[in-house]
């Protein structure tokens, strides 16, 4: 990935180093661990004790024996052999009941853990980011850590522990024989399942990789789907679509077939085993070397040995396709953001509201330079404007000064303080933009609003509206301002939703204001009442304006024109218009395009 990874395996092999971030997590509930630790052998104890009751019962159904043996005894062995399937099943639910709050616990730390880290990552990360595989990829990887944590701790170490019981078992009481079958037959299943299910880890990849591909492409168009009715491109949609559900298919077939080696495989070796086992106690009994009652014990411990065995294969391909659904989880947590804080940050302290930028050089990519020894003071209380053509770099004077990226060269400061080293936080809260974009959450109108300072009452919220000339119109909606925007607020026309992004900035209230591009989307009414309202509230505020239209900052205190990245003229409206320079075509253009 971009900024750093987690030791990512693209060989098809799982990463096994993931399970070493989970003990913390474990580490946080260790008296519940060890509770449940206590259930799990109290279960297998139950468990264990099963095949001897059998045996005592089976061997006490010989007619002479039967015939020596009291009622009570029987009576004894049969309620044992309930308890002990009774305990083995309740201890076993109780021991998931208390670990479970571990695991919730762990996918609740973790998920919260991800969602500020990917909020905490650069601008360009989320500029190249897929919202669907993202979330995807989140989404599976908090469901794998819950599947890992959980059968890693009670499937394979019991599992372990009970086959070690079961050999010792049988080679005390029965001698090599069983022991060296049961052995055997483990040890081949288990190198069978390691080799077979490490080489299909790379399809489970595959398919994870499919479906988060297609999720991706059904919502990228969906969440453009006027873009996709204004071109009728519903079909050409649906055939791209089609192509990665092709992908997914195909990805699945694998991934099924390669499943159907594997169980195939561990089942053959699980018949072998059993059918050896039980051919040799038969014979025994044969012999007379052994009763019914150890047939009855030998079969019973092959059939909870391969039970758990069976399932411990499931487990462990399991645990493999845990292991691949969260590896990208932790490689997003490995993202290192480009933007990050110095050790020593401080707040930042505004107390006037000057802005500096000084010698600024600036480029998205190193073979195209944005912004080349840009200087540009805008005193306290100022409102000064940039304006430029298309790609002269207005709208990257805005990002710099947000610190979504820092400058290749020169710095910025805010009243003396170079910007790079005071918090973020800090920084952010002290300065409001009015996005030339809108993009407003699925929640009501107000709501939206209150964003920009969820603290504010019912009353302030209010104001906010009245300032940015919403009020009338929203009077005007039958649920008033409880009405819903939609997604990225698409029922709302572009001005409508400006007008949003202008209440809730004034919500916010910041010592600097930014506006860029503000009133774009409105009509040249709105636009006059707006930017009245915009004056009225920017007043003592230190305001720095990206403007298109010429005429919506001939009021401002200090006019900058960018051109291929350079400042080439400042002034006033009147000083640079009688410089006749770039600033005066600019403006020459616009008038003509309003009278025309």
């Amino acid at each position: 990935m971009r900024h750093g990874n987690f030791d990512s395996n693209t060989e098809g092999t799982a990463n096994w180093r993931i399970i070493s971030h989970l003990w913390p997590y474990l580490a946080e509930s260790k008296s519940r661990v060890l509770l449940a630790l206590a259930c799990l052998i109290l279960a297998k104890g139950a468990l264990l004790t099963i095949p001897f009751l059998l045996k005592h019962l089976v061997d006490m159904m010989d007619g002479q024996t039967m015939a020596q043996t009291g009622a009570t005894l029987v009576l004894g062995l049969v309620l044992a052999y309930g308890a002990a399937r009774f305990s083995n099943v309740f201890f076993g639910e109780l021991r998931d009941t208390i670990f479970g709050r571990v695991t919730e616990r762990a996918m609740h730390r973790i998920g919260l853990k991800v969602f500020r880290h990917v909020h905490a990552l650069d601008l360009d990360f989320h500029l190249n980011r897929r919202t669907g595989g993202l979330a995807r990829d989140i989404e599976r990887g908090t469901t794998g850590i819950s599947f890992l944590m959980r059968f890693f701790v009670f499937n394979i170490a019991p599992t372990i522990f009970e086959i070690a019981m079961v050999v010792g078992i049988l080679l005390w009481g029965y001698g090599p024989s069983f022991a060296v079958i049961t052995l055997a037959s483990i040890i081949a299943y288990g190198v069978f399942s390691l080799r077979a299910t490490e080489w299909r880890t790379r399809f489970v990849r595959e398919m994870n990789e499919a479906d988060s591909a297609s999720n991706t492409r059904a919502i990228d168009s969906l969440m453009n789907f006027e873009t996709v009715k204004y071109f009728t491109n519903e079909n050409f949609e649906a055939d791209r679509y089609d192509v990665e559900l092709t992908r997914w298919e195909l990805a699945r077939r694998k991934n099924r077939l390669s499943l159907f080696g594997l169980n195939g495989g561990q089942a053959l070796i699980i018949a072998v085993a059993q059918t050896s086992m039980i051919g040799l106690a038969a014979f025994q009994v044969r012999a007379g070397e052994i009763t019914a009652g150890d047939f009855i014990l030998i079969n019973q411990f092959m059939l909870q040995l391969f039970m758990p065995l069976g399932f411990l294969g499931f487990v462990f391909r399991e645990i493999k396709g845990s292991l691949a659904n969260i590896e990208n989880l932790f490689d997003l947590l490995a993202e290192k953001p480009l933007i990050t804080e110095q050790p020593d940050a401080k707040p930042l302290q505004v107390k006037r509201g000057g802005i500096l930028f000084s010698k600024v050089n600036f480029s998205y990519r190193e073979d195209r330079s944005i912004l080349h020894e840009v200087d540009l003071a805008i005193e306290p209380g100022q409102k000064v404007a940039v304006v430029g053509t298309s790609g002269a770099g207005k709208s990257t004077l805005v990002k710099l000064l947000f610190r979504f990226y820092d400058p290749a060269g020169g710095r910025v400061l805010i009243d003396g303080q170079d910007i790079s080293g005071v918090s973020l936080s800090s920084l952010r809260e002290a300065i409001g933009v009015v996005p030339q974009d809108t993009v407003l959450f699925n929640d009501s109108i107000f709501e939206n609003i209150r964003y920009g300072n969820p603290d504010s009452s019912d009353a302030e919220v209010m104001e906010a509206i009245e300032l940015a000339h919403l009020g009338e119109f929203i009077r005007q909606l039958p649920q008033g301002h409880a009405t819903v925007v939609g997604e990225r607020g698409l029922k709302l026309s572009g001005g409508e939703k400006q007008r949003v992004s202008i209440a809730r900035t004034i919500l916010k209230r910041p010592p600097i204001m930014v506006f860029d591009e503000a009133t774009s989307s409105l009509d040249s009414k709105s636009e006059q009442a707006i930017l009245a309202a915009l004056s009225e509230i920017s007043r003592d505020h230190t305001s720095l304006v990206i403007a298109h239209r010429l005429s919506t900052i001939v009021d401002a205190d200090k006019i900058a024109v960018l051109n291929l990245g350079r400042i080439v003229e400042q002034g006033t409206h009147l000083e640079l218009l009688e410089k006749d320079g770039v600033y005066a075509g600019l403006w020459a253009a616009q008038q003509q395009q309003r009278q025309q």
